[in-house]
């Protein structure tokens, strides 16, 4: 992995050059690949990822999966298809697999991601799957997955501004970089989205003539009484629950139902319900509930986890913790790190009112980390109560020491996925 880094001066560059370079050299693995859904969006891409993936494997169906970043092991990222659920790539494999495709590449400029996408390309093509779901690492028309020419369906999960530096700094021209991975006559499953965002994944679809089925308008996924009711033209489905917490993951997981059923994969009702109880994906509103890091917490202490870092994904978790606070009371508290590319402003704005303090730490797994001194004085423009700590266990620390008489805490951690990972390593509980 080091090697690999050492082949591009620039961590991100976007283009396709380089990947259609390579996957021409290595035999074109990009063409033999099971059928591809392909899945977009600034928030909500792993979550609704992982509904697809409960629920094609409750229907027995193998399922290769590319994600990224990782928390803790690279190995998260590519998950191959096996009896009774998928794995993490072995250590083997990988490390075959990637001094292949260096051998190949010899030496030639190319991101690392690129030459990491074109790895995990070579291992689903030669490995058994009835499906491979790829999300995009940033952005959609120049992403290295984007290599994909036809894919079984496109997914757009919702639209926010992020990544300014590499997509543009206004929400139209973000969606028009996602919706680069609109393909030639195939279907596109649009999450709910801002009007500016949607008009221009509308036009991109029209200029393809691909089907678009957007929440919404051809698919509603609403919370009722506790239930997931799901409805399209095929019908209703009154199902339970997410496993997932959030409101958000009820769109999330809906958008999942409607590309599998847009997709013709044939996933029965009995699968879809199973998906929605077996679930997983960590670091996102992820409780909490034994390990090192959990051990200096107060007792009985209530602690979540979440790698969102962007304005939309500060909304959606607010509204997570606000839920939880309307069942159950409790003083909630934040402990927050951010890279110096994220807006910390637009992240904390939603948490006004609702939480008693933010503790800011370092990101100690990231160069681009913001000071916690700093990251304290820009939560402290929204009225947020702060003060900046040396590290998550410090913050634990600081916390316990608060005054008990407002009863347990609900302590989240939040505002980066490389804080998530670091945390997750800290706490002796990586993925597995």
């Amino acid at each position: 992995m080091e090697r690999l880094l050492r082949l591009h001066p620039r961590e991100i560059d976007l283009s396709l050059d380089r990947i259609e370079r390579l996957m021409l050299e290595l035999g074109s693995p990009d063409r033999q690949l099971p059928p591809v859904i392909h899945v977009a969006g600034t928030n909500g891409k792993g979550s609704t990822t992982a509904f697809m993936r409960a629920m094609l494997e409750a229907e027995g169906r193998g399922v290769h999966v590319y994600t990224s970043p990782h928390l803790v092991s690279f190995h998260e990222r590519i998950r191959i298809a096996a009896k009774g659920g998928g794995r993490f790539v072995d250590e083997d494999a990988l490390a075959d697999t990637l001094i292949e495709v260096e051998r190949v590449n010899d030496g030639r400029p190319i991101t690392h991601f690129e030459i990491t996408t074109a790895a995990a390309i070579v291992l689903f093509a030669r490995n058994p799957a009835d499906v491979v779901i790829l999300e995009v690492g940033l952005g959609g028309r120049l992403d290295a997955t984007n290599i994909i020419t036809e894919p079984l369906a496109t997914v757009i999960t919702p639209v926010s501004v992020d990544h300014e530096k590499f997509l543009g700094d206004t929400i139209e021209l973000i969606a028009a970089e996602k919706a680069g991975i609109v393909k030639q006559g195939r279907p596109v499953i649009v999450a709910p989205q801002a009007q500016e965002a949607l008009a221009i994944i509308e036009a991109e679809a029209a200029r393809k003539r691909a089907p678009l089925f957007v929440a919404n308008q051809d698919w509603v996924a609403t919370p009722e009484r506790g239930r997931l009711v799901y409805q399209d033209e095929d019908g209703l489905l009154d199902l339970p629950q997410p496993r997932l917490i959030g409101r958000h993951q009820f769109t999330n997981a809906g958008t999942a139902i409607a590309t599998l059923r847009r997709s013709g994969l044939g996933v029965s009702t009995e699968a879809i319900e199973q998906g929605l109880a077996d679930v997983e994906w960590p670091a996102r509103l992820q409780r909490l509930t034994a390990g090192a890091l959990v051990e200096r917490a107060p007792e009985e202490a209530e602690i979540w986890l979440d790698g969102g870092h962007n304005p939309g994904a500060g909304i959606a978790i607010a509204e997570a913790m606000a839920d939880l606070e309307e069942r159950v009371p409790r003083p909630l508290y934040l402990i927050a790190g951010m890279l110096n590319t994220k807006d910390p402003l637009g992240f904390f704005q939603p948490f006004a009112g609702l939480a008693r303090r933010v503790y800011t730490v370092p990101v100690p797994s990231s160069l681009a980390g913001r000071d916690p001194v700093e990251l304290a004085v820009i939560a402290s423009e929204v009225d947020l109560a702060t003060e900046p700590s040396d590290s998550v266990g410090d913050a634990l620390d600081r916390i316990a020491r608060e005054e008990t008489t407002l009863g347990p805490p609900r302590i989240l951690i939040c505002g980066s996925l490389y804080l998530a990972g670091t945390t997750l390593a800290e706490n002796g509980t990586p993925p597995r």
